[in-house]
């Protein structure tokens, strides 16, 4: 029997420039940690963002997330605000640093972290006696959060704000590009991202002090001397000189990236928009999504999973929505605030497939599953 070609969620898309650069570096002997690639990638970003940040290329989003909410001052016994409809590395640095998640539920227009819930976790957090050090706020599957809002929390509260860019780069919010809002934000260039080095990502902030700080501490810490001294604990967090030059060959494809992405979505919504099981996620007034994922909601879990097992069946990957991170084993005992919304995202939304390198083919072939599933 004919096995059916593999449909993935969102597969790496490789163009034609990364590999001179990563020739480059073979050529010229720099496969050594860091290099010209790696200064040059963060130029990339810079130029790309704009906004006047300052980029630090590191291992992954998740070390990024580790040092920033380590710049931000965050440790040992400290409570730190964290959306919880994301994937866990939005959440887990936050142990790394001994401190406690405080998990906030997201609102329905764009699926992310509730103002409104957000200021009743501070208000009751500083009325029981501990400040929260840190706000973490998602962008989610590449919609902007209510950047306003919860800017305007942070600047009431005097709480700083890590903004998670993981799933966003090309997305804006009003003129600007998500990963320029946060006091310090963080992209993630993993292989499932818009854009990939393989395994990456990258510290922004508009504050150099943040970036330089976060470069000595994702290289060991090692301080100004002759000989190998520490006055500080580091990491071993920057990214390597070959993983940059993937990073600056995709850099210069992202735009048709992000043009794609968002055509996959336009092309599922004008397929599944008169189904009643179907609904989508749109773009509130001034928000611009990257669409790293197309998501869909259905009317109950069941529904829900005869999509998926259907597609499965065919050999096309979905997957549900992310699962709240206050309903996880691993976090069931820290404090949350919600109002079931994330809940209800999980158990009926699905992510379909999205990679920017998917076929008209592969497009049709999953919608025409859907429908029969639906039938």
């Amino acid at each position: 029997m004919e096995t059916l070609t593999k449909i993935w969620l969102s597969s790496p898309h490789i163009g034609s420039g990364e590999q001179y650069y990563v020739d480059e570096a073979f050529r010229t002997n720099w496969i050594a940690p860091l290099g010209p690639n790696v200064s040059g990638f963060e130029k990339d970003l810079e130029s790309y963002l704009q906004e006047g940040v300052h980029a630090a290329a590191l291992s992954s989003g998740t070390a990024a997330i580790h040092l920033g909410l380590k710049l931000l001052g965050v440790g040992k016994g400290d409570e730190v605000l964290c959306q919880s409809f994301t994937f866990s590395a939005s959440a887990n640095p936050i142990t790394y640093l001994g401190a406690k998640p405080i998990f906030v539920d997201s609102e329905k227009d764009t699926w992310n972290i509730s103002p409104e819930l957000l200021e009743e976790a501070i208000v009751e957090r500083i009325q029981k006696g501990t400040k929260p050090k840190a706000i973490v706020a998602v962008h989610l599957y590449g919609m902007p959060y209510k950047v306003d809002e919860i800017e305007s929390l942070a600047k009431k509260y005097q709480i700083p704000v890590l903004e998670d860019s993981a799933e966003a780069l090309g997305s804006k919010y009003g003129n600007s590009r998500c990963g320029t809002f946060g006091d310090i934000s963080i992209l993630s260039f993993n292989g499932n991202k818009i854009i990939t080095t393989s395994g990456g990502g990258a510290l922004i902030s508009k504050n150099k002090k943040f970036r330089d700080k976060a470069i000595f501490l994702a290289t060991q810490a090692r301080d100004n001397a002759v000989h190998y001294q520490h006055s500080e604990i580091g990491h071993n967090y920057r990214m390597s000189n070959v993983l940059a030059g993937i990073g600056r060959g995709q850099m210069q494809v992202l735009e048709e990236r992000v043009h794609a992405r968002r055509r996959n979505f336009d092309y599922y919504f004008e397929a599944l928009e008169d189904l009643d099981e179907i609904s989508f996620l749109k773009e509130p007034s001034g928000m611009f999504s990257n669409r790293w994922l197309s998501c869909v909601l259905t009317p109950s879990y069941n529904v829900r999973e005869k999509i998926r097992l259907a597609l499965e069946n065919e050999n096309i990957e979905s997957r549900p929505l992310w699962k709240p991170m206050h309903l996880q084993p691993v976090f069931k005992a820290e404090p949350s605030f919600t109002d079931g919304t994330s809940e209800n995202l999980f158990q009926k939304g699905l992510c379909l497939p999205s990679g920017s390198n998917l076929s008209f083919e592969d497009l049709e072939r999953t919608v025409e599953i859907i429908k029969l599933a639906l039938k």
